[in-house]
């Protein structure tokens, strides 16, 4: 039965994928609600900042919502990157083919795409500057850039790294993941080694990915029936702690204890020495610890990108001061600027960086705007939906999915949110990426 599922899921174009989208969105906790039939009149000047699935998203969303807006979306990416991909791909089982499309293929005629970068906010008068010496002007603005990868801010360490010396990182696009799954199988090959896989202190997308990309390379360890010559260790700042949720932090380091890997809490990387394959760790104390390793994942500090960090957008006071866009957490509007809003990986929420959370948010953040432009009050909100297909070994997965608080969230009766099942795994690696697709053309 699994082989004739995959063979049929293998053999679906993405026209396929999009149709059949809606339905396995509902097996992977994207509910939502359709399209609204009905337009809404309205001359609004609508400027999205970021086109990745949070951008495309709203864009889509807008289109199909209102008739006579200027909708306009910003931002120079021209591959449009399926990311939860990326863990396959490093994990030796998709190739990075399988995750590249084109942004301009998911934008709707109406939507006007300019293939620049901001560079500044003024938000006081409403304005823009991207890198190409334009000005654009708006009437709401919102801000779904994405995460910045900080590499720099680990000494010694940058993306340009990442598949030479034993180092990967999942997060480092198609590419890196390539890269990460070459470095990973070299390790393989030399029948024995020292690994080591780490966690940032700062928020991060996808907070399984570290937990994921450890659970696969210990199953391809295991694999060559010789798992005791592999030394695994994970690092993480935290004390205890490598996933926010108490129950799937307790079920992860009970099953590493079982699985012999090396588990050291409150240990930062703070420096990577690449030419002698060796980590630096700093304590809370200060002090340094060196470890020598043969590969290592390596997962960087995340911040919103620069330009958005140096404006007012940010938070001033708290934990995210500095990092992360200011909005309140259900509605998703700026706290200071009521015409701006954020959604995905750079709102500056407690949980919500994920592709699942960007689907939830999506049509709070369309209703809400909707709302704002006709000058009623907002009532749509996010309820810090999160999910994460956890892949705990090649062919199972548990799917954790929960929401602000850390309050369990499941879906589906016929799914346990505390068991591994097979059935988890082929959500992650046959139906999510269908799902995604539709939730970019705001089908779902």
């Amino acid at each position: 039965m699994e082989k004739d599922l995959n063979k049929y899921l293998s053999s679906m174009n993405r026209r396929h994928f999009l149709k059949w989208g809606v339905g396995a969105g509902l097996l992977t906790g994207f509910s939502g609600q359709l399209a609204q039939a009905k337009k809404l009149p309205s001359n609004a000047s609508i400027l999205i900042i970021g086109g990745g699935a949070a951008g495309i998203s709203m864009a889509n969303r807008f289109s199909h919502a209102l008739d006579g807006a200027k909708i306009t979306l910003v931002g120079a990416r021209k591959d449009h990157i399926f990311q939860p991909g990326q863990t396959l791909i490093a994990s030796s089982l998709w190739n990075k083919n399988q995750v590249i499309t084109s942004t301009q293929e998911w934008l709707p005629n109406d939507v006007n795409w300019i293939s620049e970068d901001a560079t500044d906010f003024n938000l006081d008068n409403k304005r823009v500057s991207l890198s190409d010496g334009q000005v654009l002007s708006y009437d709401v603005l919102i801000i779904a850039t994405g995460c910045q990868l900080n590499f720099e801010l680990i000494d010694g360490m940058s993306a340009s790294l990442i598949g030479k010396q034993g180092i990967g990182s999942v997060y480092a696009g198609p590419d890196g993941a390539a890269k990460t799954n070459t470095m990973i199988q070299q390790c393989i090959d030399k029948g024995e080694g020292k690994s080591i896989f780490t966690l940032s202190d700062t928020f991060i997308k996808c907070a399984g990915a570290p937990l994921k990309m450890t659970f696969t390379t210990l199953d391809r360890f295991e694999r060559t029936g010789q798992r005791d010559r592999f030394d695994v260790s994970f690092m993480t700042p935290f004390k205890n702690k490598v996933f926010s949720v108490p129950y799937y932090n307790e079920f992860v380091l009970n099953r590493w204890q079982e699985q012999k890997v090396n588990f050291f809490d409150q240990q930062k990387l703070t420096a990577i020495d690449a030419d002698n394959q060796r980590a630096t760790f700093t304590t809370p104390s200060g002090d340094k610890i060196e470890k020598d390793y043969d590969f290592i994942h390596v997962v960087p500090p995340m911040s919103a990108p620069d330009a958005i960090r140096e404006s007012e957008l940010v938070w001033q006071t708290g934990g995210m001061a500095g990092d992360w866009v200011e909005v309140d957490q259900y509605s998703m509007q700026h706290l200071r600027y009521p015409e701006v809003f954020a959604i995905g990986d750079v709102a500056g929420v407690p949980f919500g960086k994920t592709a699942a959370s960007v689907k939830m948010q999506a049509p709070v953040v369309e209703q809400n705007v909707l709302s704002f432009i006709q000058g009623q009050p907002l009532q749509a909100k996010y309820n810090g939906y999160t999910s994460c297909p956890m892949i705990t070994a090649i062919g199972k997965a548990i799917l954790a999915e929960f929401g602000y608080g850390g309050v369990l969230m499941p879906s589906f009766p016929f799914i346990d949110p505390k068991e591994e099942s097979w059935a988890v795994w082929i959500m992650e690696e046959k139906m999510l990426q269908p799902a995604y697709y539709a939730m970019l053309n705001g089908k779902v």
